[in-house]
């Protein structure tokens, strides 16, 4: 047996894909997010279009994205549709954030959120428990800093390491880990959603309905703000930071197109059942949120988690406790399948030799092994940062531009490269894709006017990529002379 395997070997079928997609997109997110939504927009109605929005948005890209991955039916998913739209520096530089932050962040966060749930089991695994602290001196106020390390951290990166250690073994393993955590939590979402609407409160969700959208930003005394005009959008802007974020991860079966049967039909189609299905649970989860608490309830629920406390009044204190095991099933469902798709990214970008040259080699498992240890080591650097929440709010600014690009860059190639096959066209073109690009634009400007600490560090990161591609560029053409 060689060491390493020549090529990827597609054994994924469409369910499987669904649950890559579905999965991906489900972490911690659903369960906590709804609280700052409501903080933002403080009526039921709002906090339910906000959902809806996110999921109209999510739904015209999972589309739109069935064409390009029909047209280039191979690893590397975004990053090859950026580089075949724009040129190789657009797709670096999508590459380089992804790997910087996009992916490894999301990878860090969701192992966090796991850990902190998991402590509600056991608490000696909380963020609470400091197994480590240095002292970093004085800072310019004269308050002593300390770089910490808890033990939910060293649980997150333990878990990062296992699901890394899972994948390597083969697609095959990740496969069924997938297919398992997936069915789990869509269940066990719909299951809760489906116990609050049974066990509703009649004059919670008669109050939370009552003046359905009328838009209020909720302060932390309680109190409420109407608000009015640019507001308006400016809350609708800020709360969908999370929603977002919540729903992102949906293009992650595009980076493993080289191990999916027959992926000019299935990538295509998997992008639409996958979305559709988690659109569909984040709505009605929210739906039953306003139907078991008030809004002042939702808003300033503990560490904002909701669902901890839908939980506790459909289920009584026992629901403190399904809750947690349901967000650790998600978690770990989760961040097996970012951990899966995004060393495929790496491995393109080594083969057009922008990246690590180990990257662009298959293990004898056929999978990219040292991109995927590459990936653990960033994501543990960011779980032992504390920052990583920060950089994924940093980065949703970014997220969407890269969206909205290659998403316009269906439009370039129709007109640069019309030979190509299209097994699947852009559903709604050409006025769903626009529809996209003026909200995703839309979006980002607002957040440039009322959130710029959403947007200007996200974007340095991301621009960071500029110098370290002409880099890269520059060795890869001095080999050649």
């Amino acid at each position: 047996m060689t060491d390493h395997a020549n090529s990827f070997k597609p054994t994924l079928r469409l369910f499987d894909a669904t649950m890559i997609v579905a999965g991906s997109m489900i972490g911690s997110g659903i369960f906590i997010v709804s609280a700052d939504i409501t903080r933002h927009v403080g009526s039921a109605g709002w906090l339910i279009v906000v959902w809806l929005l996110t999921g109209f948005m999510t739904l015209t890209a999972a589309l739109s994205y069935g064409e390009l991955s029909g047209m280039f039916p191979k690893a590397g998913g975004q990053y090859v549709y950026l580089k075949e739209a724009y040129n190789p520096l657009t797709g670096f530089v999508y590459g380089w954030s992804f790997f910087a932050v996009i992916q490894t962040g999301t990878i860090a966060a969701v192992g966090v959120a796991f850990s902190k749930f998991a402590a509600y089991l056991f608490n000696p695994l909380s963020e609470n428990n400091m197994l480590l602290k240095i002292s970093l001196g004085l800072n310019a106020h004269g308050v002593e800093k300390f770089f910490t390390i808890s033990a939910a951290q060293i649980v997150a990166i333990v878990l990062i390491a296992f699901l890394t250690w899972t994948n390597t073994k083969g697609v095959q393993g990740a496969k069924w880990i997938q297919n398992i955590f997936t069915s789990t939590k869509l269940i066990s979402l719909l299951g809760l959603t489906i116990a609050g609407l049974i066990f509703f409160k009649p004059g919670v969700l008669h109050s939370n309905w009552a003046d359905a959208f009328s838009m209020k930003k909720i302060n932390d005394d309680g109190t409420m703000q109407a608000l009015v005009g640019a507001g308006v959008f400016g809350a609708i802007a800020a709360s969908m930071v999370g929603s977002i974020f919540s729903s992102d991860a949906w293009n992650n079966v595009t980076f493993i197109a080289g191990e999916i049967k027959n992926p000019k039909k299935n990538i295509g189609l998997s992008l639409f059942l996958g979305t559709l299905i988690v659109t569909i649970i984040y709505v009605s989860a929210n739906f039953m949120y306003t139907a078991v608490l008030s809004l002042h309830d939702i808003a300033s629920a503990p560490n904002d988690r909701v669902a901890v406390a839908a939980a506790k009044s459909i289920f009584g204190d026992a629901g403190t406790y399904v809750i947690a095991i349901m967000i650790m099933i998600s978690t770990f469902g989760c961040n097996n399948g970012l951990i899966l798709a995004g060393a495929r990214v790496y491995y393109s970008m080594a083969k057009d030799e922008l990246f690590f040259k180990k990257a662009g080699t298959l293990n004898k498992n056929a999978v990219p092994g040292w991109g995927l240890w590459a990936q653990f080591v960033v994501a543990s650097l960011l779980c032992l940062s504390g920052r990583y929440g920060d950089l994924l709010d940093m980065i949703s600014f970014v997220v969407v531009i890269f969206y909205v690009l290659t998403i316009f860059g269906i439009f370039i190639l129709r007109k640069k490269r019309p030979e190509l096959e299209r097994p699947y066209k852009a559903f709604g073109f050409p006025v769903l894709p626009i529809m996209y690009i003026i909200m995703g634009i839309a979006f980002c400007i607002l957040l440039i006017i009322y959130k710029p600490e959403f947007t200007w560090p996200g974007l340095i990161i991301a621009l960071l990529g500029i110098p370290i591609y002409y880099l890269a560029s520059s060795k890869k053409n001095s080999k050649k002379e």
